[in-house]
């Protein structure tokens, strides 16, 4: 069987299983959300932290909610990594140092999931599973609750009310992204994925000595870092690692998990609105982008041109021979077109192109399908841009799930828009124009600009990938990406709160001849067009000073 058909093969699989778990899994998350029942489990939670589920919130309570709770939660993961080394399983590692332990707490909590550090020499058990892991639920929870409130935003009319961010946290994390992860944890050890709380211990005996490694929980922590779009690695190798993802069935597995709730959150989307065929429509726009960006990154790495690449089958430098060209590139494109970050290859030694389309990925505001929850809010912002678009083309008010989009609405979804492009683009500059942070580029020219507007690009997306050239484990680095994370997870959130507010409180306006259809194939065409404008528009002339540059020049 040749590479190609294999890899497309895979990506059939993958389609498959995916339509097989869309009805089901979307169906079961809206029960979750729209359920008026507390389970008993939920019950002790909820008086542990004092909070009373049943009390709907208006936007500006439930948005301080989150602020609140992820606050903690950096606050939390801070103080546990600077005192790592007083704690028991710490497994000999030291504390963390005060600006990388900034940036991971960060990182976790925006469900970003930058690593600046090796992960097998610095974090130990408790660390690792204690906090990291735990953000990796809880962080996944957040986006998802707030997807949730746009929605209700949407299905509710004349009350400001959008349910009660706790029980949203809660549910999340108990009914859905816990009973899969278990599930998904139990695949991967019957796959060869360790979990254990094994010490460092010698692996084998290599020529000049030998090489040591210390286990760890890997499977419980991998499941939920795919699921949940986080993407943080136990090892640094990522899911490159053979303890994370040995085989190719298990690398198939885990872009499954990655792509599975973004997905079928579309279906959540539409039977909480009460129209399934506009949760079909937002499928269909999804499907189409990652559908196209998986093609192209494929036929990308496959054609690269020049004998070393035809005798290899394509661009496999940087590349897990068990996986080859068809599994890296699909593995790549959802991990840049979701917020998950995980790698199972070398970005940075993919062509010029490839390179570039995993950059594009992220700049498209990762809506293809996205994180879990922020990939659904992220597509519905773009949706109400495009019927506000449409709607100037025919001189008619727009509206959009019988609610009208008016001057408010459209403020704030513009404003949604230009925050993640201002964060990337301002501090991709000052780190060009300033002396030291260039320092840290391992190449020069057209693939080092890529280097560090990759590394601003991830996180301000929340994404947590990077090219991998650039040494971010510095002060300037740590700070600033730290900053772009946070700013660029809860800033956005501020104005998806407040249009599900808005919305929330209208009354709905009945559909008339003249209402634009947005459940047919003629709106999910203007909405890919209408992402592909904004973000070719937006980041363009960045992309030509590096992929396109370095791509055209190969």
């Amino acid at each position: 069987m040749s590479p190609v058909t294999a890899g497309v093969l895979q990506l059939l699989t993958l389609i498959a299983a995916l339509a097989l778990a869309y009805r089901p899994l979307g169906d079961h998350m809206a029960r979750v959300y729209s359920s008026e029942k507390h389970y008993r489990p939920e019950k002790w939670i909820y008086k542990a932290i004092g909070a009373n589920p049943s009390a709907e919130m208006r936007w500006p309570a439930y948005l301080r909610a989150v602020l609140a709770f992820s606050a903690v939660s950096v606050l939390f993961l801070y103080l546990l990594q600077r005192l790592q080394g007083s704690l028991p399983g710490s497994l000999g590692f030291v504390s963390i140092d005060p600006d990388q332990a900034f940036n991971t707490a960060a990182s976790f909590v925006a469900n970003t999931n930058w690593q600046s550090y090796y992960g097998e020499q610095a974090m130990g058990h408790v660390v690792q599973t204690g906090g990291l892991a735990v953000q990796n639920f809880v962080s996944a929870a957040v986006g998802m609750a707030v997807a949730v409130a746009l929605v209700r935003g949407f299905a509710r009319s004349r009350t400001g009310e959008l349910g009660n961010f706790w029980a949203d946290l809660v549910r999340g994390t108990v009914r859905i992204l816990l009973p899969i992860a278990v599930v998904g944890a139990i695949v991967l050890v019957a796959c060869g994925v360790i979990q254990n709380f094994a010490g460092i211990h010698e692996v084998g005996q290599f020529t000049g000595g030998t090489q040591q490694w210390n286990g760890g929980a890997v499977a419980s922590q991998e499941v939920i870092k795919e699921l949940g779009t986080n993407g943080g690695g136990y090892f640094n190798a990522n899911s490159a690692h053979p303890f994370e993802n040995p085989t190719p069935f298990s690398n198939l597995f885990e872009v499954f998990l990655i792509l599975l709730i973004p997905f079928a959150l579309t279906r959540t989307f539409g039977r909480m609105v009460g129209n399934l065929r506009q949760g079909y429509a937002i499928l269909a726009t999804m499907g189409v982008i990652w559908l196209g960006f998986t093609a192209l990154m494929m036929w990308t790495e496959f054609a690269h041109a020049g004998p070393a690449f035809d005798v290899a089958g394509g661009a496999m430098e940087g590349k897990e021979t068990r996986f080859g060209i068809g599994g890296s590139s699909i593995f790549a494109v959802a991990t840049t077109l979701t917020s998950t970050g995980a790698v199972n290859s070398f970005h940075s030694s993919y062509t010029g192109f490839g390179g570039g389309i995993t950059m594009l990925g992220m700049q498209l505001g990762e809506i293809a399908p996205g994180g879990v929850g922020s990939g659904l809010y992220g597509m519905l912002i773009m949706a109400i841009i495009a019927v506000f678009i449409a709607g100037l083309m025919v001189g008619r008010t727009p509206e959009y799930l019988g609610k009208k989009i008016g001057t408010r609405e459209i403020k704030l979804a513009a404003c949604y828009i230009l925050i993640t492009p201002a964060l990337v683009l301002c501090f991709t500059a000052a780190a060009m124009a300033l002396p030291t942070p260039g320092d840290s580029m391992t190449n020069s020219g057209a693939h080092g600009f890529s280097e560090i507007l990759y590394a601003y690009t991830s996180g301000a997306n929340n994404n947590g990938s990077a090219f991998a050239g650039l040494n971010a484990d510095t002060q300037w680095f740590n700070s600033t990406i730290g900053i772009a994370m946070l700013l660029g997870r809860f800033l956005p959130m501020v104005f998806v709160l407040a249009l599900a507010g808005s919305l929330a409180e209208q009354k709905p306006v009945p559909e008339t001849a003249g209402t634009l259809r947005t459940d047919k194939p003629l709106y999910a065409g203007l909405l890919v067009g209408t992402i592909l404008i904004i973000t070719g528009l937006t980041y363009f002339p960045a992309l030509a000073l590096g992929p396109l540059a370095e791509g055209l020049a190969a």
